[in-house]
């Protein structure tokens, strides 16, 4: 069976939110001024213009690197990453840059994050071995 997430999470801008989404490729559902439903990668998120939430989530350092606790992101194929990766470098945004980690141990996979309009932290993933991304 093949399944989805869901999330919702309030915003400062549906406009703005739109705009950088789709500037990676991920399409609109439906929407309002107050609400917009983005598809990334088969997944739904809706965005709700609510105002800045506050997320005092400390970060954590994972293999050497200070990552933030509090992110979302998607898994997706090595070819997609690359894409969605020089979509954002195009782009003059902040990036986590591209890291491996568990670099030839079960999990081994590449990621980055980006910081959306509202201040989430995006994660783009992708495993090198795709059957890897439950086991431990």
């Amino acid at each position: 069976m093949v399944t989805s997430f869901h999330m919702s999470l309030p915003c400062l801008s549906v406009r703005d939110t739109k705009k950088f989404y789709t500037s990676i490729g991920a399409s609109i559902g439906r929407s309002t001024q107050s609400w917009v439903d983005i598809n990334l990668f088969g997944h739904q998120i809706t965005f709700i213009k609510a105002g800045k939430f506050n997320f005092n989530s400390p970060n954590y350092v994972f293999e050497g690197k200070i990552l933030p606790s509090f992110h979302f992101g998607v898994v997706i194929d090595l070819d997609a990453w690359n894409e969605v990766y020089a979509k954002f470098k195009d782009q003059d945004l902040e990036l986590v840059d591209k890291t491996t980690f568990l670099k030839d141990n079960i999990g081994e996979h590449t990621s980055f994050f980006v910081n959306d309009p509202n201040d989430y932290m995006l994660e783009f993933k992708s495993f090198k071995n795709p059957s890897d991304v439950f086991k431990s």
